[in-house]
């Protein structure tokens, strides 16, 4: 029988393990069995727990009390979802206990993205670009320009979503440098269609992750979630979308 202060360490752990996991793009349904497992490794019994895009609510049967925990941000880091499905391995092993599992958890949400990484994901998103443009408009004569436009919009994306927090923000503003970026090199007669150096560009900002997550949500049920993450699909769409035909109308 676990006593009131452990079973309020073995709530506390799982809130944060089911945060870190909303916050970096995880489903609902990975996070509803990694917080049943590590519950169960913990020793909690009657666990329940009610999991949003928003928040998340614990807390087991045979107690009144529940823990709940805000989620304000979310991005996708597919590497912190791996190390958090790792604690819950360990934990479900018995390797390490709930107050090691919590240090652990609480070690891996306060890594911060090196600087570095920003520019490698600025060349990835251009090296994907010129890819795609390749592949689904055929034009390899502009694919430097797609190369260029896509790698600029991504590190425009990423320099605003860490100043000013706002996603939806991020992604208008570099949906707006990546159709300026094509009309000029299409005006100064270096590339020559300006239609496939935007489809390419814009391809790293189209909300993929979101998309595959609502469509997992639905499937598994979860109507709360699944909805909730198209809309923010949708938003996403709206204002990379939006960016590019204000370029367009005054080009």
């Amino acid at each position: 029988m676990l006593t009131k202060r452990r079973r309020a360490l073995a709530l506390k752990t799982c809130l944060l393990a089911g945060r870190i996991l909303i916050e970096n793009g995880s489903n609902m349904e990975r996070v509803n069995d990694t917080l049943s497992r590590m519950a169960t490794s913990a020793g909690l019994h009657n666990f329940e727990a009610f999991t949003t895009v928003t928040g998340i609510v614990v807390g087991t049967i045979d107690e009144p009390h529940a823990q709940v925990i805000t989620i304000r941000r979310r991005k996708n880091d597919l590497s912190k979802i791996a190390d958090v499905n790792e604690v819950s391995r360990e934990l479900a092993r018995h390797k390490i206990d709930v107050p090691q599992a919590l240090a652990k958890l609480k070690l891996i949400d306060r890594q911060q993205m090196p600087r570095w990484q920003n520019w490698y994901e600025a060349l990835a998103a251009a090296i994907l670009s010129g890819a795609l443009m390749i592949a689904f408009t055929g034009n390899i004569a502009d694919s430097w320009a797609g190369f260029i436009t896509g790698g600029c919009g991504y590190a425009a994306f990423s320099y605003l979503l860490r100043k000013f927090k706002i996603q939806y923000l991020g992604e208008f503003c570099s949906s707006l440098v990546i159709g300026i970026l094509a009309v000029i090199f299409v005006k100064l007669n270096l590339a020559n269609n300006i239609n496939d150096i935007i489809i390419g560009a814009v391809m790293p900002l189209v909300p993929g992750v979101p998309l595959t997550n609502a469509a997992r949500d639905l499937v598994s049920g979860n109507l709360i979630s699944g909805p909730t993450r198209g809309i923010e699909a949708v938003l996403t769409a709206v204002s990379i979308g939006s960016a590019i035909v204000i370029v367009l109308h005054f080009n």
